[in-house]
């Protein structure tokens, strides 16, 4: 199978092309904390100090290497990167993203530090050439240090202070990303669609014809809103994130909130399918006050207010239409 491949296996790799294999896998890594931190820096500080100790600490460990090689093998070293070496641990361009949450990153992290481990240990088993053994041995206890090393830096600049304060930064990007586009397409949906669903029910007392109605406003404005919310703002001055994710939490909901109420014109008497579809809307407005008030700590009257009595003025007109 290697005559397919252009990749080395690391089997092949002398201790010299090892050894520059690690010096490569260092720098990148290092650059890669360096670039974590920078994402980090503005919303989350201590997280971010963390990253570049961890930077600094793989740039130590890279001179270390680079000592050893230039006392072993000289001064050139040979260029061989992750990507040339068949079976070698790669590590994933998520830190190319601007929308890393600080879960991910920290995620990424770990995983790098324990999958650089992991191979220095298999492949130090498998070797036979007690140098190459002794080396692969070391670059293991170099990088299952720099897990340790990690956690410990997570104790000195992550104290109860700053991580009581990225908590509460994670809840109002979370709030920001998801919740208030969804809250508002949900709105949107479920009350913008009662009128014309409830004014063809009571006009035509006609369930399919109703529930066809219901889908197409349902659909139609779950895409508008989905597009109006990714488009009104990219998130970068208002710190509301993703704009791709605010406008699919914003479709998604949008389309929910018409379809809980389309849905029960599937059942083809009229008259089940109005009662069916008045509880759903009761439930429906009431589930929006209700996460206005946990999550974006609206006064629950005031939500109620400004939903239920809404959407019974929306509902009410819809009825009037559709029996005028």
């Amino acid at each position: 199978m290697r005559f397919f491949t252009q990749r080395r296996h690391f089997s092949d790799l002398s201790e010299r092309e090892v050894l520059a294999l690690a010096i490569f896998s260092e720098e990148d890594d290092a650059r890669i904390y360096q670039t974590f931190a920078a994402h980090l820096s503005a919303d989350y500080p201590a997280s971010a100090a963390i990253f570049e100790d961890m930077a600094k600490e793989e740039n130590t460990h890279r001179q270390r290497l680079l000592d050893l090689f230039q006392a072993r093998f000289g001064d050139h070293i040979p260029l061989i990167r992750r990507e040339h070496v068949a079976g070698f641990y790669s590590r994933r361009p998520v830190w190319l993203s601007k929308t890393l949450s600080l879960e991910k990153i920290r995620a990424e992290a770990a995983m790098m530090e324990r999958t650089a481990a992991a191979f220095y240990r298999r492949a130090a088993a498998q070797s036979s050439d007690v140098k190459t053994r002794k080396l692969l041995g070391d670059l293991a206890l170099i990088e299952a240090g720099h897990e340790q090393h990690a956690q410990s830096l997570v104790d000195i600049h992550l104290d109860e202070s700053a991580r009581s304060e990225e908590d509460l930064h994670k809840r109002k990007q979370f709030i920001l990303t998801w919740v208030q586009p969804g809250v508002a397409g949900l709105m949107d949906g479920s009350v913008s669609t009662l009128a014309p669903i409830f004014a063809t029910a009571f006009a035509t007392q006609d369930p399919s014809t109703t529930f066809l109605v219901g889908l197409a406003a349902s659909l139609g404005a779950g895409i508008s809103m989905g597009f109006t919310e990714a488009a009104s703002d990219d998130g970068q001055l208002s710190g509301r994130g993703s704009p791709l994710k605010r406008g699919i939490a914003a479709g998604v909901m949008t389309t929910l909130g018409g379809l809980g109420h389309a849905l029960p014109y599937l059942i083809n008497d009229i008259q089940t399918a109005n009662i069916v579809a008045f509880v759903v809307v009761f439930f429906e407005l009431w589930a929006i006050a209700f996460i206005q008030n946990k999550y974006m700590e609206t006064p629950f009257l005031r939500a109620t207010l400004q939903v239920v009595i809404g959407g019974a003025l929306v509902f009410a007109t819809g009825i009037w239409i559709g029996s005028s």
